[in-house]
């Protein structure tokens, strides 16, 4: 059987390239809003901390109809360390729109995405994005794009992959370089065309890979996939199993059948092969499972998901200030806390130590990490994480480390800084593109070498260079690479900082907190120039004495503090170092708090 009523597709790119904004478009250009519907930018992305980042984390399903055709679409995230979501996505979906930044061109992310499409021997259409840019290179583009199908091993029918013309923010389309567009008639048009219907046995058993997981405190779990063979219906008694765990064989029945109706969820008594649902009612529901029919359990083989390079240990808050401003602080709560992120997010994962109180959790990036740090604490847990780490591999009896493929595209003026810090940070320069006024660099570069680089490198353009990075592969490890080479000013006393004691601090360094923030002794207030760290008194007070009143210091000015960010604290924190997180503070200490202790220990 085909539904050709229907098309199942997904859009990938490379981080800001516009996949987001184009969905918007497509949805208000299909008459999926009112027309006096007020309806914010980027609607799909859904939670706060997308709006705030201004990018999509988790990938998401909507539909639009044009010309009575269904088109179930999956918005993906672009970012490197959620190349997860899009590897399991893929398998949901019979074609991609790739789009590609007129001006950037393929990108890192854009070869990764790419590849898995192609893996999949999936339909491409390349939509060449924010055509309305002063500097597109419309003409350049297409045979850019060409060059690295070839690079990849795409098949014949994929090197001749439509191209369209595209600007997401004025939702216009055109399949001309040439021709200013309209509307995005010409690639629903294209799409209609071009991307394959689905087709499989609707009258055989039941089968439905689940290839993402929804959670609603009311339902429990939602199973999100694409029905492969068959039709599943309201209340049918169904098997889950799973292709790569044979001993998985549980009866469930199904409550509820959804389909995506724009941005909503409409519940329907049957759906067919090729639509993509969100059922509930199935318990224990995992990413990768195949929920089948009864009589009949095949599984699905489910795409192997590439493999964490990064690891921090998320531990219980032991510090002075402990179980102030947290609503979760036990080792229980922590646990399952991390542990149900399993569920939904499948590039993680998540091992207990010799410590009751400390969790080893692998991700895939430092912003993997982070988002998930972030979403903790706004969740009420309180919590402290290690600085990060590679993970390393012993492959071949040799020591490996993995690698990143680093693209960086600054002002011409900026080289200099960014190769001397390249060379001791052991990256190597693969090639050097020269666009306008500006450089494109390709650097092969040890994971831990970019670790606490980003914001230097800012620093060094003036905030006008772009830093992206995408796995490449496990390598021989290279020599010391130096995270640092400045130190941390430490609290010596307990209390609250106070004037006085931080002028006298500032002159040691730069400090991250002001007056009137509460500290105790070991917590880090500030960063030194030197290599070794200082202990200050924050908290000294000036006292009466016989010729100055207390009052006199009220002329000391104070350089404003740096407040770091939360991804700032991760790339400032060494390995002595823990970072302290809560609903309402960040605050960077060190591991051993008593000052003479520490001392002790870092003489042995």
């Amino acid at each position: 059987m085909i539904r050709n009523e229907l098309r199942n597709i997904a859009i990938i790119a490379h981080v800001d390239h516009g996949k987001t904004t184009l969905v918007d478009q497509m949805l208000k250009q299909s008459d999926t809003f009112r027309k006096n519907q007020v309806v914010q930018e980027r609607v799909m992305d859904s939670s706060d901390l997308e709006r705030e980042r201004g990018i999509t984390i988790l990938a998401k399903n909507t539909s639009v109809v044009y010309k009575g055709t269904k088109i179930n679409i999956v918005d993906t995230p672009g970012h490197a360390d959620f190349g997860g979501e899009v590897e399991r996505v893929l398998k949901m979906v019979n074609g991609v729109l790739l789009l590609v930044d007129a001006f950037e061109g393929p990108m890192p992310q854009t070869r990764f995405v790419l590849q898995k499409a192609l893996e999949l021997n999936h339909r491409v259409i390349i939509v060449v994005n924010k055509i309305d840019r002063p500097d597109a290179r419309l003409n350049e583009l297409g045979d850019e794009v060409l060059e690295l199908l070839l690079e990849l091993d795409a098949s014949s029918d994929q090197l001749n992959s439509p191209i369209v013309y595209c600007s997401g923010r004025e939702g216009t389309a055109s399949l001309s370089p040439n021709e200013a567009g309209e509307d995005l008639v010409p690639l629903f048009e294209t799409i209609l065309e071009y991307m394959p219907a689905p087709e499989g046995d609707a009258e055989g058993p039941l089968q439905m890979l689940v290839s993402s997981i929804d959670y609603n405190e009311y339902v429990g779990r939602f199973a999100i996939g694409r029905i492969e063979r068959g039709r599943i219906t309201t209340n049918q008694e169904v098997m889950l199993c799973d292709y790569h765990r044979s001993d998985l064989r549980t009866k469930s029945k199904v409550t509820a059948v959804y389909q995506f109706d724009g941005l909503k969820r409409t519940a329907v008594d049957t759906a067919y092969v090729g639509d993509i649902v969100s059922i509930s009612g199935i318990e224990n529901v995992n990413i990768g499972n195949t929920i089948c029919a009864n009589e009949k359990a095949e599984p699905i083989p489910f795409v192997k998901i590439s493999e964490p390079t990064v690891e921090m240990t998320f531990c219980v808050n032991d510090s002075p200030f402990a179980g102030r401003e947290g609503k979760f602080i036990t080792s229980r709560q922590l646990r399952e806390r991390l542990f149900k992120e399993l569920l939904k997010d499948v590039s993680i994962r998540v091992e207990e130590t010799e410590s009751p109180d400390a969790f080893r959790v692998l991700g895939r990036g430092e912003m993997h990490l982070s988002i998930l740090i972030e979403t903790m604490r706004r969740e009420g847990y309180e919590f402290q994480v290690s600085t990060p780490k590679v993970i390393y591999k012993t492959i071949n009896d040799q020591l490996c480390e993995p690698y990143e493929r680093l693209v960086i595209d600054v002002p011409s003026e900026s080289i200099g800084s960014v190769m001397e810090k390249m060379g001791y940070r052991k990256g190597e320069l693969q090639q050097m593109t020269q666009q306008g006024n500006r450089m494109r660099l390709e650097f092969i570069i040890p994971s831990r070498g970019l670790f606490g680089y980003r914001g230097e490198f800012m620093t060094d353009t003036r905030g006008e260079g772009i830093l992206n990075a995408v796995f490449y592969e496990y390598g021989p490890m290279k020599g010391e690479i130096t995270k640092r080479n400045y130190g941390s000013l430490i609290s010596f006393d307990t209390g609250v900082a106070v004037t006085y004691g931080l002028y006298n601090a500032q002159e040691r360094g730069n400090l991250f907190i002001g007056a009137g923030v509460p500290v105790y002794a070991g917590m880090v207030v500030g960063s030194s120039p030197k290599a070794e760290d200082i202990a200050v008194n924050v908290c000294k007070k000036k006292h009466v004495t016989n010729t100055r009143s207390s009052s006199s210091d009220e002329a000391l000015r104070l350089t404003p503090p740096r407040i770091l960010s939360l991804e700032q604290s991760l790339e400032y924190i060494a390995d002595d170092e823990l970072l302290e997180i809560t609903p309402e503070s960040t605050r960077i200490r060190k591991r051993i708090l008593d000052h003479t202790k520490r001392a002790r220990a870092h003489k042995n």
